[in-house]
C-alpha cells in the first residue's frame, strides 16, 4: 500500500523546481543563418534587404559557386524555409553547393504581378503590375552586386511559390536569360484572367536554344490555378524549346499553404544534383 502511494505522487508531481534550477536561461548567444545586406536600388526607389548564405567551403579556397535567388527571401518569410533544405543538401552531397540570396519583400504584390484587365485584381492588389521593373532591378542591380562582391560562376536558379511562382513562370517565358534554373511553387497561374498561360506558346516559340531549366508543381488546387498551369504545360509538351530541360511534380494530397517544403526539395535536387545525388 506505502509503495503504491508513493509511486503515485512521483507520477503525479511535477518536476517544476529540477526544471527551474537547470534550466533557467541565461543571457545566451544568438544564432546566426546568413548575413544580411542593405542594397540602394535605384530602379525601385527604395533600400532592399537581401540574405545570404555562403556555403561551409566558401571560406576555404578560392572556388565559385552557383547562386540561388529566393523570391520572398526575407526572415519574416522564407528565407529559413528554403535556406535550411539549401544548407542539409550542401551537408549530405544530395545537391552541389550554392550562394543562396534571399530578396525580402517589401510590396510582393507589386513586385510579382505584370498589369491586370481583370477588375477584381485590380481592387483586390491596387498596387499591382510592377514586375517589369522588378525584373530590371534583378538584372541590372542585384545579380551584378553578387557577382561583384562574391565569387559566383554563371549558373544562377530562382525559386518561389505562389504569386512569386507566377513571377518565375513569367521570368522564364519573357526573359528566359536572366536565369539557369526555375523553380516555380504553385504559380498563380489564375492572375488576369490566366492570360499568361494563352501567350505561352508564342512566348516558348521565341526562345533561342539555350541550356536551362524549369521545374513547376502544384498542389490539390483547382479553377484557374491549375488551368493555367495545365495550358503552360500542354505548349511546354506541344513545343519545347531547344535545350530545356523541365519536369513537374504534383502534390495532390498537399495545400497552397503546405506544398513549399515538400515540392522544394526534389526541385533543388533535379536544379543542382550533386556529387551523391538520389536516384
Amino acid at each position: 500500500m506505502l509503495k503504491t502511494v508513493l509511486l503515485t505522487a512521483c507520477l503525479l508531481t511535477p518536476p517544476a523546481v529540477f526544471a527551474a534550477e537547470t534550466l533557467k536561461p541565461g543571457a545566451g548567444e544568438p544564432i546566426q543563418f546568413g548575413t544580411s545586406y542593405v542594397l540602394e536600388s535605384k530602379l525601385l526607389s527604395e533600400k532592399r534587404r537581401i540574405n545570404i548564405l555562403l556555403p561551409a567551403s566558401y571560406g576555404t579556397g578560392d572556388q565559385r559557386y552557383p547562386v540561388l535567388y529566393l523570391i520572398d527571401g526575407g526572415v519574416k518569410e522564407d528565407w529559413f524555409h528554403i535556406a535550411g533544405l539549401v544548407q542539409l543538401g550542401d551537408m549530405n552531397g544530395v545537391t552541389k553547393e550554392v550562394i543562396l540570396v534571399g530578396i525580402e519583400g517589401t510590396d510582393r504584390k507589386r513586385d510579382l504581378t505584370s498589369p491586370s484587365q481583370d477588375p477584381l485584381d485590380i481592387k483586390e492588389l491596387p498596387t499591382h503590375g510592377g514586375a517589369d521593373n522588378f525584373r530590371r532591378f534583378l538584372a541590372s542591380e542585384l545579380k551584378p552586386y553578387i557577382d561583384r562582391n562574391f565569387r559566383t560562376t554563371a549558373e544562377t536558379g530562382v525559386i518561389g511559390e505562389s504569386l512569386a511562382g507566377l513571377f518565375i513562370v513569367e521570368t522564364f517565358l519573357r526573359q528566359p536569360e536572366l536565369f539557369t534554373h526555375y523553380i516555380a511553387v504553385s504559380p498563380s497561374m489564375w492572375w488576369n484572367k490566366e492570360a499568361l498561360s494563352y501567350q505561352a506558346a508564342d512566348l516558348l516559340k521565341a526562345q533561342k536554344p539555350a541550356t536551362r531549366s524549369l521545374h513547376l508543381s502544384i498542389g490539390n488546387e483547382g479553377g484557374g490555378m491549375r488551368g493555367g498551369l495545365d495550358r503552360l504545360m500542354a505548349a511546354l509538351k506541344a513545343a519545347p524549346p531547344a535545350g530545356l530541360t523541365w519536369d513537374f511534380q504534383d502534390f495532390p494530397g498537399e495545400r497552397h499553404h503546405s506544398i513549399y517544403h515538400p515540392a522544394a526539395l526534389p526541385a533543388l535536387r533535379a536544379a543542382f544534383p550533386g556529387p551523391n545525388p538520389i536516384k
